[in-house]
């Protein structure tokens, strides 16, 4: 199939760029590069033995969006383009909703146009909120902690109301746990823009020397050691996942699918993971905790083996080992390219 993949330059699109050509598929990248580096699609290159298709754009200009659908022939999009950070959500509302939700609406709009009905959206398990169970199941009642959370419900009921309205579409809702991890050859990885909102970034510059220290935001959580538990799966497991996902598209539906291990860990947990992987000390100090933050979150993951036929095969080692050798490999992320 020729894919468009919106965000497809940034950390989990690159990797599910790279198993979509494995698979056969011919994804097209769309991209502003507001969050992610041009210089991947050199990584990709390299890895693929090929120019990565790419379009710079805007998921909020519906024309360009028109256009790249038009002239590369796409039969399906895969949605990741957005902001993701939830402490930022609660201090720029209106960023969020405006990205988010509004260059979602758009692009609807312009698969409408073109007349390409089959969508694979990157949702997320904040849409659980605080969980009511453990390990969560697709469907647990849905509430949000925070703004970012409150958009990928706000997107994911826009998708159920459009399904209802027109039966000829094809919708798959993939609801992420904690993607972390990067491609084994160590070319690509997740390289933040700024600082890192997520752990397994932040653990990595820290390790590398480019941090002092990992703030973790409290530790009084209703836990085993007090910090926040989080089913973390590896970004090529989660590619794979969208590879396998794609078959849900073959007939019209809406349906929602956790990708996650089923398995959680603390904060913790993986601080001392990650220094068993690169060999070097973690050092961190007890911050207060962080609006919208909640105690545990694991997955129920048996809906993707079910209806998919996909389950994640990486262990937390593989996922500090492949984090730590990018990471190392690229101190500065992209930015070591200018140096090569």
């Amino acid at each position: 199939m020729k894919i468009l993949v919106t965000g497809g330059a940034g950390y989990i699109g690159s990797h599910t760029y790279l198993a979509l050509r494995e698979a056969g598929h011919r994804p097209v990248i769309f991209d502003n590069f507001c969050n992610s580096s041009p210089r991947v699609l050199d990584r990709l290159g390299q890895l693929f033995q090929e120019t990565a298709t790419c379009v710079e754009g805007d998921i909020r200009d519906v024309g360009a969006l028109e256009k790249t659908i038009t002239e590369h022939g796409c039969e399906a999009v895969i949605h990741f383009a957005g902001y993701k950070a939830v402490g930022e959500s609660m201090a720029e509302p209106l960023k969020y909703y405006e990205v988010n939700v509004g260059g979602t609406e758009r692009l609807l709009t312009a698969m409408r146009n073109t007349g390409v009905r089959k969508l694979i959206f990157s949702s997320s398990a904040t849409v659980y909120g605080d969980p009511q169970q453990l390990p969560i199941p697709e469907d647990h009642p849905l509430s949000t902690a925070s703004v970012y959370g409150h958009t990928k419900l706000v997107v994911e009921n826009m998708l159920r109301a459009l399904y209802d309205a027109d039966r000829q579409w094809a919708i798959t809702i993939l609801r992420y746990f904690n993607p972390v991890g990067a491609h084994p050859s160590g070319l690509i990885g997740e390289d933040p823009a700024d600082v890192p909102n997520n752990l397994m970034p932040f653990i990595s510059q820290v390790a590398v020397g480019r941090r002092p220290y990992l703030s973790v935001f409290g530790d009084d959580y209703p836990t085993p050691d007090g910090t926040g538990v989080r089913d973390y799966i590896h970004v090529c497991d989660l590619a794979e996942g969208h590879v396998a996902a794609l078959q849900m598209l073959e007939e019209p539906q809406c349906t929602a699918v956790n990708l996650g291990t089923g398995q959680g860990y603390s904060v913790l947990d993986m601080v001392r993971a990650f220094e068993a992987a690169s060999g070097r000390p973690i050092p961190y100090k007890i911050a207060e905790r962080r609006a919208g933050d909640i105690a545990a979150c694991y997955a129920d993951p048996s809906r993707a083996r079910a209806l998919m036929g996909w389950t994640a095969q990486r262990d937390l080692t593989d996922m500090c080992a492949d984090a730590w050798h990018w990471q190392s490999r690229n101190p500065m992320g992209y930015l070591d390219i200018a140096a090569e």
